[in-house]
């Protein structure tokens, strides 16, 4: 447990730090939040498996999240609309977590297509744990 706190201090140290309006926030503070909300230590693992993990029930539209991402989150997805979709990983897009409206809109719209229901704090942390470790 000691060894994941220290993996998530030095994660969250090396997330950009910058925000332009009251909107704006890093995607270290986003996953501090939905921790703090879930009362976890986010694990990007355990993020990398929900990623990837082909979903059943709730009345979901889409089998995963890499289905759409691709199951390798540095590069171009494209939804079923044919529309491209920025990679997901920091590494690659560091600006993609940036907008708090568009996170919550997004794992809003994608959690339903994929679960039949809204993301737990816990699957937010976690998820966006593993984009930021890439």
């Amino acid at each position: 447990m000691k060894r994941l706190a220290i993996t998530f201090a030095a994660l969250l140290a090396a997330l950009p730090a910058t925000a332009q309006d009251a909107n704006d926030t890093t995607a270290g503070e986003l996953i501090a939040k939905f921790a703090a909300e879930a009362g976890i230590t986010p694990d990007a693992e355990v993020g990398k498996a929900f990623f990837l993990a082909t979903q059943t029930g709730g009345g979901a539209d889409t089998p995963s999240c890499s289905t759409c991402h691709t199951a390798d989150p540095k590069a171009m997805g494209e939804a079923r609309t044919g529309k491209p979709i920025e990679p997901m990983a920091l590494s690659v897009n560091p600006k993609r977590f940036t907008d708090t409206a568009f996170v919550d809109k997004w794992f809003g719209r994608n959690c339903d297509s994929v679960l039949g229901r809204e993301c737990t704090a816990a699957e937010k942390a976690n998820v966006l744990a593993y984009y930021s470790s890439l």
